[in-house]
C-alpha cells in the first residue's frame, strides 16, 4: 500500500468518517502514515479504518467531539501515547449548521456552528502542540470559499464567520509555531461531493432574504461539476509532506475556479 512519502509519521484526522476527512485519511495512510481517525461517534469512522487496514495501512478510531475540550484532549493524548508522536494534524471536522436570517437565527444555533468549526479547530491544534513540538510537523485546516472569497450563501452568516475565523487563527498559529518547525496551512474547498448536507439546517424563513443568482452556463467552470473528496486529499497530502516544507501561513483554494465567478 505505502509509497513512503510519510513513512514513520503519525497523523490525526478529525471528521475522518466521510467526505474530505475519509479520503484524506486513506491517502495519508497510502503514503505510509499511521492515521488516527477522530469522529464524534466511532461507528462512522470504522469504514475508513477498514479501507486503510485492508490496503495494508495502520489506523485507529477514536471518539471525539471537537467542540468539547476534555474530549479533544483525551483523544489527542490517546494518539500521542499510543504512537509516541504526532506529526500531521488535519483539523477537518465541521458542519454547515443552521442557515437562517441574522434577525431570526437563534443564539444557540450560531454558537453550535462556531463551537464546532472554529472552537473545534482551536482545540484540535491546542492539544496537539505538545506532540508536534517534539519534531515539528504540519497542520492543515479545512476552511471554505465561503467567508473568504464568497459571501452570497443565503443564511450562512454563522458558517461563513467560522470559516473566515479559521483562516485568521491559522495565520496567527503559523507565525507563533514557526519557531518549533510547525507549519500551519488552510485549504478552502468549493463545492465538493460530500455528505455535509446532513449537517445543514435551513430555516423556514430563509427565502425572505434570498438574493437570486443565476449562472446560465453552470457554476463549476473547470469541470462542469463539483469536485471530488479525493481531489482535495491530494492537496492535503502535499501540505502534510516535505514537498511543502517552506509553505506555512497560506490558504489555498481548491474549487475549480468556482469562487471566481
Amino acid at each position: 500500500m505505502t509509497t513512503g512519502a510519510l513513512n514513520g509519521k503519525a497523523a490525526v484526522v478529525t471528521g475522518a468518517g466521510s467526505g474530505i476527512g475519509k479520503a484524506s485519511a486513506i491517502r495519508l495512510a497510502k503514503e505510509g502514515a499511521k492515521v488516527a481517525l477522530l469522529e464524534i461517534t466511532s461507528d462512522t469512522a470504522q469504514e475508513t479504518r477498514q479501507a486503510i487496514e485492508q490496503a495494508g495501512g495502520e489506523a485507529i478510531v477514536v471518539e471525539c467531539d471537537v467542540s468539547d475540550p476534555q474530549s479533544v484532549q483525551q483523544a489527542i493524548d490517546q494518539v500521542g501515547q499510543k504512537w509516541g508522536r504526532i506529526d500531521i494534524v488535519f483539523a477537518n471536522a465541521g458542519i454547515n449548521g443552521t442557515m437562517a436570517p441574522i434577525e431570526t437565527m437563534e443564539v444557540d444555533e450560531w454558537d453550535k456552528t462556531l463551537q464546532t468549526n472554529l472552537r473545534g479547530t482551536f482545540l484540535t491544534l491546542k492539544y496537539s502542540i505538545p506532540y508536534l513540538k517534539k519534531e515539528g510537523g504540519s497542520v492543515i485546516v479545512t476552511s471554505s470559499i465561503n467567508g473568504n472569497r464568497i459571501f452570497s450563501g443565503t443564511g450562512f452568516s454563522a458558517y461563513s464567520s467560522s470559516k473566515a475565523g479559521q483562516v485568521a487563527f491559522a495565520k496567527m498559529a503559523a507565525l507563533e509555531l514557526a519557531r518549533y518547525k510547525i507549519r500551519v496551512n488552510v485549504i478552502c474547498p468549493g463545492a465538493i461531493e460530500t455528505n455535509i448536507s446532513k449537517n445543514t439546517f435551513p430555516s423556514d424563513d430563509l427565502e425572505e432574504i434570498s438574493i437570486p443568482v443565476e449562472y446560465p452556463e453552470g457554476s463549476h467552470p473547470l469541470k462542469g461539476a463539483p469536485g471530488q473528496a479525493e481531489e482535495v486529499a491530494k492537496l492535503v497530502l502535499f501540505l502534510a509532506s516535505d514537498e511543502a516544507s517552506h509553505v506555512s501561513g497560506t490558504k489555498i483554494y481548491v474549487d475549480g475556479a468556482e469562487s471566481l465567478l
